[in-house]
């Protein structure tokens, strides 16, 4: 049955409308990401001293580029007609870089939040001792991160193939562009759980240090307001700013994890979800590497200032 014009037509707008949406999202992201390496790569080389939580965000930076670059550039070409680019190495290649990406965007905000709750903690406390170690850690621990989530999800390409792909195979998953093999519900589930498990703990980690982060934040609030100077307040702190910055930070990514989540899990269970829901879902998947750089730009660019300030 051939569809009617009408119904054409319909269809031609609502796909000209979501691959639209997918490329106003991948341009607006890669400009804030790519303006904020581009600052911290300019501080770097005009000697500029940066913070350990400085160098956690170049690589949250880069880990949103590549979720923006492997999840909005097929979409969009999708959404505009140009299916036939995607062959397997194609569809492995976006697959596994949208998911290292997004691995590392959360491990970075992870180790972001960790970072500065030890930064902020009191002399007295019980990571005084590693605070002046911190520095040397932070390397090591985005270096580790990497490795990780390489390894983690070098799984996922095997389930990922194209659609012009002849093999015989009873199962398979529309992706946008390309298709997802199912096997069997035990190996699904495995798999499901060693991709989870990392993001329970880094999501876990995020949620203490944050906690952890608005209780040293509210004891030195309450121990200013008995000080009766009024050039001192905790909101002049350079520390307290950037803690709450990081704080903003967090709650953004929360907030977005957990309806990519949402959405996911309707995916993964649904056999024909809606159209709306399927195209929606990685649009809210790309929301926080999209919006996150806007949320460090007041932050940064007072770092900047700070920074050539100090050179002058």
């Amino acid at each position: 049955m051939q569809p009617t014009p009408r119904r054409t037509i319909r269809m031609d707008v609502r796909e000209l409308a979501i691959g639209t949406a997918y490329l106003s999202q991948t341009v607006v992201g890669i400009l804030g990401n790519f303006s904020l390496l581009y600052h911290y790569t300019i501080l770097y080389f005009t000697g500029c001293r940066l913070r350990p939580t400085d160098l956690i965000l170049t690589h949250l930076f880069v880990a949103n580029s590549m979720v923006l670059l492997s999840r909005g550039i097929p979409q969009t070409m999708v959404s505009f007609g140009w299916k036939g680019f995607f062959n397997d190495f194609a569809c492995k290649l976006f697959a596994y870089t949208s998911k290292v990406g997004r691995g590392m965007s959360l491990a970075s905000t992870c180790l972001l939040s960790f970072f500065q709750a030890i930064t902020i903690s009191p002399r007295n406390s019980r990571w005084a001792e590693l605070k002046e170690k911190t520095p040397k850690y932070v390397g090591p621990s985005i270096f580790m991160c990497w490795m990780t989530q390489m390894l983690v999800n070098i799984i996922f390409p095997m389930f990922v193939i194209s659609k012009q792909t002849n093999t015989n195979i009873t199962s398979r998953k529309d992706l946008g562009y390309c298709s997802s093999v199912r096997h069997d519900k035990t190996r699904d589930s495995l798999y499901a759980a060693l991709l989870f498990v990392p993001d329970v703990v880094c999501l876990g980690l995020m949620i203490w240090a944050s906690a952890s982060m608005v209780f040293i934040l509210y004891r030195h609030k309450k121990q200013v307001q008995h000080i009766h100077r009024n050039n001192v307040s905790s909101s002049s702190s350079p520390e307290s700013r950037a803690t709450k910055t990081i704080l903003l930070l967090v709650s953004t990514f929360v907030y977005f994890y957990t309806f990519s989540a949402i959405f996911h899990c309707y995916m993964a269970l649904a056999d024909k979800p809606n159209w709306w829901l399927e195209n929606a879902s990685p649009l809210i998947h790309a929301c926080f590497p999209t919006v996150s750089p806007f949320v460090l730009m007041s932050h940064v660019s007072s770092v900047c200032r700070l920074c050539f300030a100090w050179i002058r």
